[in-house]
């Protein structure tokens, strides 16, 4: 089944600096935190940023500086996330790809997000996919229900490929209103991925307490990881996070129990089609 990709989402746009001190905010912070896991085995780094009072931005200039200081001070690979908080209009979701990010996700659908709505119009989803493959940006397509995937197919079906030619999808999993965090989830996603481009890769991801049971499923599975505090602030129960490099830190030793050790950047960037070395 090969090596694990691991992808290390460190903040999100949901979790606050109250709840979570350990979350890295500023550029600084994030740095700190990219270093620490690409040393333990991450690849990717799924980046949201915060402004100067900690609250969810996509303020382009920050994107832009972000970008540089993780690219200066690692190999990951830089994958920014186009989601942002889900009251972002879609104009300041499109311009995040003038970050000029390796990577960018790509959300298949509307879902229920909590008592939120994160809203993804058919139209929207072509614009971000086409946009992506003019600037050369690879998509990573996030799934969060089984319908996204065949929204996925659609999509490939009428506009082509992505950038770099491969399909990688994250299962998201365990938000209240998408699918849930359970293994039979799982299987039954990877199933529908039979009707996706041969050779299309998956991750998952369990958000807080599915986080366990999904990384050791998509694992069995052949899957990828990804982890981070965006997903998870609680290690075990009463034990929050202490760090992205404690989350990082226990899928690398899964991995390594399930002989699927890390993959280090510069395969990731050949498995997913990445033409940037590093």
């Amino acid at each position: 089944m090969g090596n694990t990709l691991i992808t290390v989402a460190p903040t999100g746009a949901e979790v606050g600096k109250r709840d979570a001190p350990a979350l890295p905010v500023t550029i600084d912070e994030l740095v700190v935190a990219a270093k620490e896991c690409e040393a333990l085995g991450a690849s990717v780094i799924h980046i949201h940023i915060r402004d100067d009072e900690a609250k969810p931005t996509l303020d382009l200039g920050r994107l832009r500086d972000t970008t540089e200081a993780i690219r200066t001070a690692t190999g990951l690979i830089v994958q920014l996330s186009t989601g942002g908080a889900v009251t972002d209009p879609e104009e300041d979701r499109l311009r995040v790809l003038e970050a000029g990010p390796d990577m960018a996700s790509c959300t298949m659908g509307t879902v229920n997000f909590g008592d939120d709505v994160f809203l993804n119009r058919w139209a929207f989803i072509v614009d971000l996919h086409t946009r992506m493959q003019d600037r050369g940006i690879v998509p990573e397509y996030e799934i969060f229900d089984l319908g996204h995937l065949a929204a996925l197919e659609r999509l490939l079906n009428k506009y082509g490929l992505p950038a770099g030619g491969h399909v990688h999808v994250d299962f998201v999993m365990g938000v209240a209103g998408g699918m849930p965090g359970t293994v039979e989830a799982l299987v039954a996603c990877k199933a529908a991925l039979a009707n996706l481009p041969e050779g299309t890769t998956f991750s998952a991801t369990g958000i807080g307490r599915t986080t366990l049971p999904v990384l050791m499923a998509s694992l069995a599975a052949g899957g990828h990881l990804r982890v981070g505090m965006e997903d998870t602030i609680t290690y075990a129960r009463s034990q929050p996070v202490e760090s992205n490099a404690q989350l990082v830190a226990r899928a690398v030793s899964f991995a390594r129990l399930a002989q699927r050790p890390p993959m280090p950047p510069a395969d990731a960037r050949r498995l997913l089609g990445i033409a940037r070395v590093g």
